[in-house]
């Protein structure tokens, strides 16, 4: 496994290896030396169980995907969900009916506004991890005197965002409860943040429960702060 560094996923201590390969494909899984416990028992299970795992916000499950998997495509999975939210935002907007039609996502992109519900999700997820970051930087850095790396808790929250994927199934069936959904997954998204927050600290519920909420107060300040701008741009950004 190299010289990397992993984390056991019952008790977040350094391990540097995963399982021990021994001679005719024998593989053993190494036990933590502070717990006693397998470093990581996900390696053996099926990614479909993890994810309901991840789902069910387990402190084992983003463990295991925040430290021991190299997962390069959050970006990918942000613009996407990012794509979802904005134009389910788009619909409930224009309080458009279900349609059958499959070319009719390709005439919806040719909207402006589409666009502009693309960048307004867009501030509020920048508003929200900057907020976040902010937050944490002072009161660990600052008060603390601790040190934060600030990469590593930005992956967390883009992939603690997974969340957003059920946009999905709400886009596809379009109906007058989404805005609704929008508010249940915007809580669950909340949600896996702040498990996230707390796993890459290894801290206490209250710091990453504070976090989030400053973060999401932040987001809700440059929602407000986009709605004082002049008519010209609020035009652009798809305000009515």
């Amino acid at each position: 496994m190299g010289k990397e560094v992993y984390r056991c996923i019952e008790c977040s201590d350094k391990a540097s290896e995963l399982y021990r390969d021994y001679s005719n494909g024998i593989l053993k899984i190494t036990i933590c030396d502070s717990c006693q416990k397998p470093v990581d028992k996900y390696i053996e299970y099926d990614p479909v169980i993890i994810l309901i795992d991840a789902i069910l916000c387990k402190a084992q499950a983003f463990r295991h995907i925040l430290f021991n998997t190299s997962l390069n495509n959050y970006w990918k999975l942000c613009a996407f969900c990012l794509l979802c939210e904005a134009y389910l935002r788009w619909s409930v907007l224009h309080g458009s009916e279900p349609s059958g039609d499959p070319a009719d996502i390709i005439r919806y992109t040719k909207e402006w506004e589409f666009y502009g519900m693309f960048g307004l999700a867009a501030l509020e997820l920048s508003a929200f991890c900057g907020g976040v970051l902010l937050f944490l930087w002072l009161w660990v850095g600052a008060l603390q005197g601790g040190s934060l790396q600030l990469g590593p808790l930005l992956r967390a929250l883009l992939l603690s965002c997974y969340g957003k994927v059920l946009l999905v199934p709400v886009v596809i069936w379009e109906h007058e409860y989404s805005l609704i959904c929008l508010g249940l997954i915007k809580l669950f998204v909340l949600t896996s943040n702040s498990q996230a927050i707390r796993v890459i600290l290894n801290s206490c519920r209250r710091l990453s429960v504070a976090a989030v909420a400053f973060g999401f107060l932040s987001e809700t300040c440059a929602v407000r702060a986009c709605q004082q701008l002049p008519c010209s741009i609020q035009d652009l950004l798809g305000f009515q």
